[in-house]
């Protein structure tokens, strides 16, 4: 029989617990079973040096965060309390791993930080080529060229909006999930990844838009 819980009662507040398919591996790994991390290690590993390398731009950089990712890994797994899902822990471990690496590289070549404040939509530009598109969209994502073309745009992005769009949209984390991996408000995930998508629907758009429909939109507050 199902057990109900009347308004008012503690249960009802009480969070629901975080459902995770990597928690008895994490468990075995918290408790010394270097099999256990292994496996986490042959799970994890591609899909971070991924995420790093189009975070950083270079392979390098990459390996060095990949690397550095599961070391902090090892030596932090004891106090993973299982609030997040040991993916988001993850991202978020790797992912500012690979910002702060972007950072440093930058503060190298002397180009000024990026500002990481709160966003607002009233501050994303619109899109200044908007135009249909000259063949199916379902089509032209199965183009070498397009993934070319999405790819570019990609590394044209700057780091913050780069690491939203990779978690959300790639890695297939939930906003609520981003956020906590990237240590943002949902409302800033929201914002950054809108301006990620217009920007790279944009260059989609560029290339395979029909020039004689296309309609010049000119950003006057910006």
């Amino acid at each position: 029989m199902t057990r109900l819980v009347t308004p008012g009662t503690a249960r009802e507040n009480e969070p629901s617990p975080v459902v995770d398919a990597d928690s008895d591996l994490v468990r075995h790994a918290q408790d010394g079973d270097y099999a256990a991390f292994s496996r986490i290690v042959e799970k994890y590993q591609s899909r971070i040096y991924s995420l790093t390398l189009r975070i950083t731009g270079t392979p390098a950089d990459a390996e060095e965060v990949t690397q550095g990712t599961f070391l902090a890994v090892i030596e932090n797994l004891s106090g993973f309390r299982g609030e997040s899902r040991f993916s988001t822990w993850l991202y978020r471990v790797a992912a500012n791993r690979a910002l702060k690496a972007v950072r440093a590289r930058d503060r190298r070549k002397e180009k000024p930080a990026e500002e990481d404040g709160e966003e607002s939509f009233a501050a994303v530009a619109l899109p200044e080529y908007v135009a249909p598109w000259t063949a199916d969209p379902e089509i032209l994502a199965g183009r070498e060229e397009t993934r070319e073309i999405l790819g570019r745009a990609l590394d044209g992005l700057d780091g913050k909006h780069r690491a939203v769009f990779l978690l959300r949209d790639v890695e297939g984390l939930s906003t609520e999930e981003t956020a906590l991996a990237l240590g943002l408000s949902v409302a800033n995930v929201k914002v950054r990844l809108m301006r990620a998508r217009l920007m790279l629907r944009e260059a989609l758009t560029r290339a395979f838009g029909d020039s004689a429909a296309a309609l010049a939109i000119h950003d006057h507050d910006h």
